[in-house]
C-alpha cells in the first residue's frame, strides 16, 4: 500500500493482504539498500496468521519516494509517523542491520510505540570501513558487490539456496545496485547512541545473530542484547549477515515464537 508521511509517498507492504490496525502489527525494518522484499517470507506469515504486517520501504529505497535518511535519529521521527498514519498505538519492531538501529532510537524515543523488539544480525553500532563507503558514494552496484560477498554465510556461496530456484545474492544485488548505499551506510558509520538507547528500554526484546556474521560481528549482537537485557538470544551459527534472506525459515520460526509468546502474556 501507499502512504503520505512527511509531504512523501512511501511504499508499504503488508504481507499479502488489506492493512487491520485493529489486529495486533508487526513492523519489519530494512536494513542498508535493501527493501521490504528481504522479509517476504516472515511478512506473509504473520499476515496470516493473526497479525497486521508494516514493511515499509524507507524514503529514497525502491518504491517509496523522497531521500534517504542522513543520520539514524531522523528515522525515529518518521517510523512515530508511519505508525500515526496507520492508526497503530504500538507494534512489535523487527529490525535487520541498520533497520534494527532505527527500532532502538523509535523505542528511545517514542517507547509507547513499542510491543517488542526483536534485533536480526546488528549490533548496537554498525561501523563501516572506509573503503566500502568510498566505494558507495562512487557505485552503489560495486559497493554492493563487496557486501553480498561479505553479507552471506559459506553456504549460499556454494550454491545452497533457502528458495529453490531463487540465489539470495543475485536478489540482492539486484536491490541494492540501485538503493543509496553511501547515505546508508554513512549513517550507520556515524550513530553512537545504541548502548545509550537499549539502556532506556523496557519493552521485551530478541535478538537473532549469525555466527558467521562479517559485518556485525557476534560480540556486537552480544554486547546489545545485554545492554537490552534481551529476553532471547539465539545464534544461527552456519549463517551470515544477510539472515532475513539467508536463513527465512530459521528467522521466520524464532521471531514468530518469541511475538506470539509476548502476545500470550
Amino acid at each position: 500500500m501507499k502512504v503520505q508521511i512527511e509531504g512523501v509517498e512511501c511504499h508499504v507492504a503488508t504481507g499479502g493482504k488489506e492493512f487491520d490496525p485493529s489486529l495486533p502489527t508487526v513492523l519489519f525494518l530494512h536494513g542498508s539498500g535493501l527493501d521490504h522484499r528481504g522479509w517476504a517470507l516472515q511478512t506473509r506469515w504473520f499476515a496470516f496468521h493473526g497479525f497486521s504486517v508494516l514493511a515499509p520501504d524507507f524514503p529514497g529505497h525502491s518504491l517509496s519516494d523522497g531521500e534517504a535518511f542522513a543520520d539514524i535519529e531522523s528515522s525515529a521521527s518518521w517510523l512515530n509517523e508511519l505508525l500515526e498514519v496507520t492508526g497503530v498505538r504500538s507494534a512489535h519492531v523487527v529490525g535487520h542491520s541498520q533497520g534494527f538501529l532505527s527500532a532502538l532510537e523509535l523505542a528511545s524515543q517514542f517507547p509507547e510505540r513499542i510491543t517488542s523488539l526483536t534485533g536480526i544480525g546488528t549490533g548496537a553500532a554498525i561501523p563501516v570501513n572506509q573503503m566500502l563507503l568510498d566505494t558507495a558514494k562512487a557505485s552503489s552496484a560495486k559497493a554492493a558487490e563487496f557486501m553480498l560477498q561479505w553479507g552471506f554465510g559459506s553456504g549460499i556461496h556454494q550454491g545452497v539456496s533457502p528458495t529453490p530456484g531463487m540465489q539470495p545474492i543475485a536478489i540482492g544485488y539486484r536491490i541494492m545496485s540501485a538503493n543509496p548505499l553511501a547515505t546508508d551506510l554513512n549513517a550507520c558509520a556515524n550513530y553512537s547512541n545504541g548502548l545509550n538507547a537499549a539502556a532506556k528500554i523496557k519493552a521485551p526484546s530478541c535478538m537473532v545473530l549469525a555466527g558467521q556474521d562479517k559485518m556485525t560481528p557476534l560480540r556486537s549482537g552480544k554486547e546489545l542484547a545485554a545492554a537490552l537485557k534481551s529476553q532471547q538470544t539465539h545464534v544461527l551459527a552456519e549463517y551470515g549477515h544477510m539472515l532475513p534472506m539467508e536463513a527465512p525459515k530459521q528467522v521466520l520460526h524464532t521471531i514468530r515464537d518469541f511475538i506470539v509468546s509476548v502476545e500470550s502474556n
